[in-house]
């Protein structure tokens, strides 16, 4: 189990990476698994952990499981990690890159170009 000062840590850097709210999440959900045939329910649309960050801003920090914390420290160490690959320098398929990159991340609920608050 997570002690009181490791739980405000990870709360606080999952809400840091994490820069969607939970509208704009959902909203990328359905809109990431929406094809021309058929689109999911609202509450399946997206990937497990794209769920799970979801269901995790639906929460109170009292609320968290285990296995929440869990996602939310793969959260952190992703995104932080795709944070670093911003930094490289451009290639010339930068751009084709950077949309996947900046797709994949706001499934887990980091829009990098979002504006820091």
């Amino acid at each position: 189990m997570t002690d009181a000062l490791e739980l405000d840590a990870l709360w606080e850097d999952f809400h840091r990476v994490v820069n969607m709210t939970s509208a704009e999440l959902a909203a990328w959900l359905r809109v990431r698994d929406a094809d021309e045939n058929a689109e999911p329910l609202p509450q399946e649309a997206g990937t497990p952990t794209g769920q799970h960050v979801l269901a995790i801003l639906q929460k109170r920090r009292t609320d968290l499981t285990d296995d929440d914390l869990r996602v939310m420290r793969r959260v952190v160490e992703t995104v932080d990690s795709q944070a670093d690959l911003e930094n490289e320098p451009e290639t010339e398929s930068g751009d084709a890159e950077d949309t996947r990159r900046r797709h994949r991340l706001m499934t887990l609920g980091h829009d990098p170009l979002k504006p820091a608050p």
